[in-house]
């Protein structure tokens, strides 16, 4: 097939015409996504950046769902501490009234009595403590220990340390590793053995309010770094969006005038092309 010889303004005029076209594609591709950039062939340098942005971003939030359970646990064993605590509030009442019942004429049966409602107690206090775990991790155990990370490279981070709080190991009398309470009513029968119980009971609630002080404090930072994460998310999304955006204004306005210059380029090659058809005028 011979090659068509096209005059130079038909070629000019299609040249603009395959131009426009381009154009035109690309501007309708970015009013569909919403994107100057959805390519690395569009913008090398801001396509990888802001998928960098992004992937980053889902790190993060993937680390949050970590952070959120690791206050839950907090928040376990707190509930923990202040049912122990409750607990042992009930142990002093107990030996209030065992003081009460020393000049009784019934005071042994009477300390009998709460001797078993003091190891009652105490079996009560380690069930408390041993369900106070949340998907198997309780801090209420003195071998537990949790560590949570706040970036994706595990360079920041935040280690939780668990406590003995049966009542063995607050150290509370009648308390033993089983579980058991093992106060008898001859273990009460004096105001210097019940000032010696109330003693333990007072030192358990103290190394609680220092153990609970503790846990407020993980808990807060958890949840500051689980606020700060989420700002930190917006930022990078925010910045990747900043990358990649298309201003759809303005590619509206630059569709309307891709397909007027689409018009005139179509009239323009048809007056270029009047040229040629006027040598059919000779025939």
């Amino acid at each position: 097939m011979s090659q068509i010889t096209l005059t130079a303004a038909m070629r000019a005029n299609l040249v603009s015409l395959q131009n426009t076209n381009e154009l035109m594609g690309r501007t309708q591709e970015r009013l569909a996504t919403g994107l100057k950039v959805n390519s690395a062939v569009d913008n090398p340098t801001n396509y990888f950046a802001a998928r960098a942005h992004n992937q980053r971003a889902d790190l993060l939030n993937g680390l949050k769902d970590y952070i959120s359970e690791a206050i839950q646990t907090v928040k376990a064993a707190d509930n923990g501490v202040k049912a122990i605590t409750s607990v042992i509030e009930n142990l002093r009442s107990i030996v209030n009234q065992a003081r009460n019942a020393l000049n009784d004429p019934n005071s042994g049966t009477m300390l009998s009595g709460l001797a078993t409602q003091y190891n009652e107690a105490i079996r009560q206090l380690n069930n408390f403590q041993q369900d106070a775990s949340y998907k198997g991790v309780n801090f209420l155990t003195g071998s537990t220990t949790l560590t949570v990370n706040f970036n994706e490279n595990a360079s920041t981070s935040l280690v939780m340390n668990g406590f003995n709080a049966t009542a063995s190991g607050l150290a509370i009398s009648g308390g033993t590793a089983s579980g058991v309470g093992t106060i008898t009513s001859g273990d009460m029968d004096t105001a210097a053995e019940l000032n010696g119980i109330e003693a333990t009971l007072n030192a358990a609630l103290a190394t609680l309010r220092t153990r609970s002080s503790e846990l407020a404090a993980n808990l807060s930072v958890l949840t500051y770094r689980q606020t700060f994460i989420t700002d930190m998310v917006n930022t990078l999304k925010d910045g990747a969006t900043k990358l990649t955006v298309a201003d759809t204004n303005e590619e509206g306005a630059n569709m309307l005038m891709l397909q007027t210059r689409q018009q005139l380029g179509v009239t323009s090659l048809s007056l270029a092309s009047q040229a040629a058809q006027s040598i059919l005028r000779l025939f």
